[in-house]
């Protein structure tokens, strides 16, 4: 029988035992000192846990208002919000485009009212909300802040984050409008009128969980996503803006897979990374040099195949983001292979968050790990790799030029091609798909969305457009289009437009007469 080739889902060789020659030559840096390596905070999670979200988001804004309203009476610390395929790629519920896919996998917000719908009893400024949303995140951003002007609230006060990450978008995911230029345009305007009018708000979200679920490795992930975030940060700065004021508001959106320490020592090695890359691109406040992520466990990791197995998966994905130093994170429910999470599946998933919290003992002291011979070791190994792709991309003038080439989709085709092909071989055990077979298995109810949604919000729009100004919502749309021709701020003129009543398909439309779509 030939020997087990031992090495992490990256590759990296696994010794079969580590000593202290095995560590870094460079000293272990303390919590809350750069390059951050063990921490963004210098008590961690003895100052305050990470906070506990749940991505929901299906059907229609009110039937999505219930399921926010029960999470948070489970102890969920803020919300994540799932739009539908409609939703993220700009088109209202009643265009042709549309059918067959609204509310489907997420909530379907094609106006202010939908909006207005789905916070319904839930104060702005009494909540953290994430929205994963990226070619029509400015469009959403709009519609929250006009909510939040309506209910009354601070803008100074509301706290959040938009993904907002739309190079991910070209390397793996698909969800994307117009080209990469006017796209990057829209996303450092929403960075210099957050700065000025959100200040709390996170501008961006860089997203290495899309990359992963594509089929990266986990040194691909961060390099990839370090690298889109070096992008973002060029293009603001050659926009005029302070990295030292926008800087502090970015934010970073990572997985978490099934091999514990690989993915801790990846945690561990994107913070020093892009400390590094941010010190190098002129910052000097200690905050904008600080990578802060959220984390979701893996659902490209889930099988369909004893499902209830999925429950042990999250809990190894959640302590590797608790160990390496999350600031927040959401756990998928075990059924999420088959339907949308079930009201049980999502309670399970936010329990296992807070027995970890509670009862494990892991947030009780900064970084455990640190000293691990292993993971000092593995967190060096994975930021060399990494910083070798790095430099590639660099070397290619960028990320955008890389994604334009196909360098980044190629690599990570490359890397989710290895890992199935080791899968159908057996060389990677997957529990209960490839071994610990059964031979029939107990149902599981799924989660069901009723069919009749679009004609729902299809009624809603007709409603919508009949009783609004007709002038003024025109006299909006003119103005953003004439604006998209120039180099005005493009975020003043949404907002304006939602609270007009405009639609997100209006407002898209406008964009892709100026600027086209990417193909």
């Amino acid at each position: 029988m030939p020997e087990k080739n031992w090495q992490t889902d990256s590759g990296i060789a696994i010794k079969k035992v580590y000593t202290h020659q095995d560590l870094p030559t460079d000293d272990i840096s303390m919590p809350g000192e750069f390059p951050y390596t063990r921490g963004v905070q210098a008590d961690m999670y003895r100052g305050k846990l990470w906070t506990m979200r749940q991505y929901a988001g299906f059907s229609t804004a009110e039937e999505s208002n219930k399921r926010y309203h029960y999470l948070l009476s489970q102890g969920v610390m803020g919300l994540s919000v799932a739009f539908d395929l409609p939703t993220q790629i700009g088109y209202d519920s009643d265009h042709e485009l549309a059918e067959g896919e609204v509310g489907k996998v997420g909530v379907a917000i094609d106006s202010l009212d939908d909006m207005e719908t789905l916070f319904k009893g839930i104060q702005l400024e009494q909540v953290s909300t994430s929205m994963t949303i990226n070619a029509t995140g400015f469009i959403l951003l709009a519609f929250y802040v006009a909510l939040a002007k309506k209910q009354g609230a601070d803008l100074n006060k509301i706290t959040g984050t938009i993904q907002n990450d739309i190079l991910k978008e070209y390397a793996a995911r698909g969800t994307y409008i117009y080209p990469p230029k006017p796209s990057m345009r829209i996303i450092t305007d929403i960075f210099e009128w957050c700065s000025s009018h959100l200040p709390k708000w996170n501008t961006i979200s860089i997203s290495g969980y899309h990359i992963r679920e594509a089929g990266s490795s986990a040194v691909q992930e961060i390099a990839f996503t370090l690298s889109n975030g070096k992008a973002y940060v060029k293009a603001a700065q050659a926009k005029g803006l302070d990295i030292n004021v926008f800087g502090k508001r970015l934010s970073f959106f990572f997985n978490a897979h099934n091999n514990l320490f690989e993915e801790v020592a990846k945690f561990r090695a994107a913070r020093k990374m892009w400390a590094k890359m941010m010190r190098e691109m002129g910052a000097t406040d200690e905050k904008a040099l600080m990578l802060r992520f959220h984390t979701q466990t893996g659902g490209a990791t889930l099988t369909a195949q004893q499902p209830l197995n999925n429950i042990c998966r999250v809990t190894v994905q959640s302590l590797a983001a608790v160990l390496g130093g999350t600031q927040s994170l959401h756990t998928n429910g075990y059924d999420e292979a088959l339907s949308l999470p079930t009201e049980e599946a999502a309670r399970i998933a936010l329990r296992t968050q807070q027995i970890i919290a509670f009862e494990s003992g892991a947030p009780d002291t900064v970084d455990p790990l640190a000293g691990s011979y292993f993971v000092e070791s593995l967190t060096n190994e994975v930021e060399t790799k990494a910083w070798e792709l790095v430099n590639k991309i660099d070397a290619m003038g960028g990320s955008v030029a890389a994604i334009e080439e196909g360098f980044m989709q190629d690599e990570i085709a490359k890397s989710a091609y290895a890992y199935q092909r080791a899968i159908e071989s057996g060389d990677k055990i997957i529990v209960g798909v490839n071994k610990f077979t059964i031979d029939k298995e107990s149902p599981i109810p799924g989660f069901k969305i009723d069919d009749h949604i679009r004609t729902i919000q299809s009624d809603k729009l007709a409603k919508l457009k009949a009783n609004r100004d007709q002038v003024k919502a025109m006299a909006c749309l003119t103005a953003i289009t004439a604006a998209a021709k120039g180099t005005d701020n493009l975020m003043p003129l949404v907002i304006s437009a939602v609270e007009n009543n405009c639609t997100l398909g209006e407002i898209a439309d406008c964009l892709r007469k100026v600027f086209g779509e990417h193909r």
